[in-house]
């Protein structure tokens, strides 16, 4: 039987691991002890090594022989070669799914988008719970975007651009954007305007409308346009000035 269970057990600490690297829980270059996180999350020493060696081969860990493991590291060159790996990864993707996308697609995305139209954007609701499920149902709108394409191997690549752009939008742009908002002029502030901008449903719905209407070139530039979007709110925050996030 404990041969049998070690397998379950590995796929729930390397999911639960991962979905707190992924929401910044576990931040960008914290340490990863082996002893404090089997205290922390209940995990045994072997699902747990197994489950730190699957999350360093998706780069989301990283590991020293003298270090040991850590949370893959953030930077601004690393947000600008993700942002460059975006368009040439999503741009064929979504021009292949245009033109093959059936009834089926087209019902699924003005499913993603209603639900992505239901969820309070973090700008007017700063709280942990917020983000994350704007971010999830952020990416589903964008997966059904894309679902249609007849690439496996572009959309797994996308789906692991799509897991690192998610961390650093969160470190170098959402949350200290939302840090900023403890001013009082903070929805005068650039960093708000940038960030509300980023956020906002209008530039998903045009994105919605140009797919459904089968306008490719129209799409394409929308989303050639949309993935700058962070860069931007990045550009104006003042990073430097702004508190830490909550758990750095």
């Amino acid at each position: 039987m404990a041969k049998s269970e070690t397998p379950t057990k590995t796929e729930a600490a390397y999911q639960r691991l991962r979905q707190e690297i992924l929401e910044t829980r576990l931040r960008p270059g914290a340490p990863l002890k082996l002893g404090a996180l089997r205290d922390a999350y209940g995990i045994g020493w072997t699902p747990l090594r197994e489950a730190l060696s699957r999350l360093e081969a998706e780069h989301l860990v990283v590991s020293s022989s003298n270090k040991g493991f850590s949370v893959a590291p953030v930077s601004v060159e690393e947000l600008n070669d993700l942002t460059r790996a975006r368009h040439l990864v999503e741009l064929p993707l979504l021009a292949e799914s245009i033109a093959c996308g059936d009834d089926g697609w087209e019902t699924a995305l003005v499913a993603a988008h209603y639900r992505l139209s239901r969820c309070k954007p973090p700008v007017e609701d700063p709280r942990e719970l917020v983000i994350s499920d704007w971010e999830q149902r952020h990416e589903e709108f964008h997966h059904a975007l894309l679902a249609a394409s007849r690439s496996p191997w572009l959309m797994r690549f996308y789906l692991q651009i799509t897991d690192q752009t998610r961390r650093h939008h969160r470190v170098l742009a959402i949350t200290p954007g939302l840090s900023a908002g403890t001013g009082d002029g903070w929805r005068d502030s650039p960093a708000f305007h940038a960030l509300q901008g980023a956020l906002a449903l209008e530039p998903h719905t045009a994105l919605m409308e140009a797919a459904l209407d089968r306008n490719t070139d129209t799409a394409l530039a929308l989303m050639a346009e949309h993935i700058q979007l962070m860069k931007g709110v990045f550009a104006v925050a003042d990073l430097a000035g702004l508190p830490a996030a909550p758990g750095a």
